[in-house]
């Protein structure tokens, strides 16, 4: 089986949880396993330690990211590439997998297209235009450069930095940035790991949603989770046989999500 595995923020905080490494030990013994990372939380902290913090922007359909000015793009750049990527690689090293750390601009793995302005809605609820920054959305996938790897048991480790039409480093959504790898390696499943065990509606937890249901439930979520509901969306409408959002928190999390315990499973 072949299978994407974005881990968020929230799980790199101390540190890949010892948990999430012995899994992605076990499984990639078996299958071929692509590592994408978040890591906004630390970036945030850095930021901030570095007289920038950060600036937060909310589209009118409700997705929540990252200003991405100038400084903000090379810090960004910094913490993602040379500090979490490398611990996750680290770790994952010591514990037996050969493992490569990458961005999208290694290679021109991930080539993106930088948006020139975005419409945001600001502090009196108002629809707002403002100048797009760096940040990117993914328009390519160097398939050849993974296909390498994962052909060799090496698994990839990727970091949500893209490049630009320019060459310039683009800050990319890392869930978006999985589903699209997912989509374009014929992944069997995306793994959307978070701190929670999937979608909650009508304050319970719903183990499987259709598409299309799931595309109605967006209406319902709130800015942290939407964005992984549309990535795994997005993902299954390009042929990936399912998207699971669940807790890295857990026993064997991966494993686990593949057997559908305790998360919210997309097809």
């Amino acid at each position: 089986m072949r299978v994407v595995v974005k881990a968020g923020g929230d799980l790199l905080k101390e540190g890949l949880p010892e948990e999430l490494v012995n899994d992605l030990v076990d499984l990639s013994e078996e299958h071929q396993i692509v590592l994408v990372h978040g890591g906004g939380d630390i970036v945030t902290e850095i930021a901030t330690k570095l007289d920038h913090p950060p600036k937060f922007v909310v589209s009118p359909k409700g997705f929540k990211s990252r200003y991405t000015d100038l400084e903000t793009a090379k810090i960004f750049t910094m913490v993602m590439a040379g500090k979490i990527n490398k611990e996750i690689v680290t770790a994952l090293e010591s514990s037996g997998v050969t493992a490569l750390g990458l961005t999208g601009l290694d290679a021109h793995l991930i080539k993106a297209k930088r948006k020139k302005k975005l419409v945001i809605i600001d502090e009196r609820g108002r629809k707002k235009l403002v100048d797009g920054g760096y940040t990117g959305k993914v328009e390519e996938v160097n398939t050849h450069i993974l296909e390498i790897l994962l052909g060799n048991n090496v698994l990839p480790v990727i970091s949500p930095v893209a490049q630009g039409e320019e060459y310039e480093a683009l800050n990319v959504d890392g869930d978006r940035t999985a589903s699209a790898i997912a989509s374009v390696i014929n992944a069997d499943r995306l793994v959307l790991l978070t701190d929670v065990n999937g979608i909650i509606l009508d304050d319970a937890y719903v183990p499987e949603l259709s598409v299309v249901q799931a595309e109605e439930a967006m209406k319902q979520i709130g800015p942290g989770m939407i964005t992984k509901v549309y990535a795994a969306v997005e993902a299954v409408k390009n042929g990936v046989a399912e998207s699971i959002i669940a807790s890295g928190f857990s026993d064997a999390p991966i494993s686990g999500a593949l057997g559908h315990n305790e998360c919210t499973v997309i097809s």
